[in-house]
């Protein structure tokens, strides 16, 4: 039995104006800083037999201070990274509509079905990400696990049995440095907790 605490990296220099973010390499805002920091504080009382973070800078960055405070090794793992938005990527959905407005609305009628253009199958993203968890969860105990928005709902919709096309409306939001908890024991998933801010998690 695995506890894997998955957390959205801190803050962005595209969360003002909610641009999507997929593997652009963004940097983090002063406040997402912050958030790494208090992660950090979190991750040293936490109990944690290991660290993992995607390979984006936002995603390493925010895990760094939270594997040193905890004593573990960072691991990094690219199939952590989050879901290639393609010709999305850098927009906002007001972009998106004007220059694409087609296959924004599909998206938006079906986000699993309809990749944005020139973007990765979200259908292939839910699966990396889940194959990454089951071999971080061969080792029992309680792993960090610092990645992405999308890539995050994405898999526990696959770890809970909820359609993919329903991410969006089931998981309507996860802020950034917030804790989303699950247990994995053999083939079986439990949410713990889901979007906590960390000041109310020990």
């Amino acid at each position: 039995m695995t506890d894997l605490v998955l957390v959205r990296h801190g803050e962005t220099v595209w969360h003002a104006e909610n641009r999507y973010a997929g593997l652009s390499d963004i940097e983090l805002t002063p406040r997402g800083h912050a958030q790494a920091a208090t992660l950090a504080e979190w991750a040293a009382t936490a109990g944690l037999a290991g660290v993992w973070a995607s390979t984006l800078s936002r995603a390493r960055i925010t895990a760094e201070a939270g594997a040193k405070a905890a004593g573990v090794e960072l691991r990094i793992d690219a199939r952590l990274c989050e879901l290639d938005f393609g010709q999305a990527d850098g927009l906002t959905a007001a972009e998106m509509n004007e220059r694409f407005p087609e296959a924004r609305a599909a998206f938006e009628a079906d986000p699993a079905a309809n990749p944005l253009p020139g973007g990765e199958d979200p259908r292939a993203a839910a699966e990396r990400f889940v194959g990454c968890l089951e071999d971080i969860a061969e080792n029992q105990g309680r792993v960090l696990v610092v990645a992405h928005t999308t890539v995050i709902r994405l898999a526990l919709c696959r770890l809970i049995g909820v359609p993919l096309s329903e991410y969006r409306r089931v998981f309507p939001r996860l802020d950034n440095g917030a804790i989303t908890e699950i247990r994995l024991s053999g083939e079986q998933a439990a949410i713990l907790r889901f979007n906590s801010p960390i000041g109310v998690i020990r």
